[in-house]
């Protein structure tokens, strides 16, 4: 009984070791920002190429961080203004995250990379 309980431990740790190795936290990241972006708009294949870019650079705090730019209560699902756009990205509080964020959507959108 003892041996089968040190087998299945050190079975399951391996698999989580294997799982960590082979990319699954960022592989699960990469595709909550992807799906997240193009809930909000955001076309599939630039939602895609930002999502790699994003999960690559900024860390889980910093991608919860850009949840503040979803719209408050009475404001436009999308900011029309470049003023509304200013006051979201404040809302953020993190200049690297909305760096990487407008790099990323920018590089993307053109094809090149900056």
């Amino acid at each position: 009984m003892r041996k089968a309980l040190i087998l299945i431990i050190v079975l399951a740790l391996a698999g989580t070791a294997a799982w960590l190795y082979f990319g699954g936290v960022e592989r699960v990241t990469e595709t909550r920002v992807r799906t997240a972006l193009t809930e909000k708009g955001v076309p599939p294949r630039l939602a895609e190429c930002m999502a790699g870019r994003m999960t690559d650079q900024l860390t889980i705090a910093q991608l919860r961080s850009l949840e503040r730019l979803a719209p408050l209560e009475g404001e436009p699902g999308i900011p029309l203004a470049p003023g509304d756009v200013m006051e979201r990205m404040r809302r953020v509080d993190d200049p690297q995250a909305i760096e990487v964020t407008v790099r990323a959507a920018a590089s993307c959108s053109l094809g090149i990379s900056l």
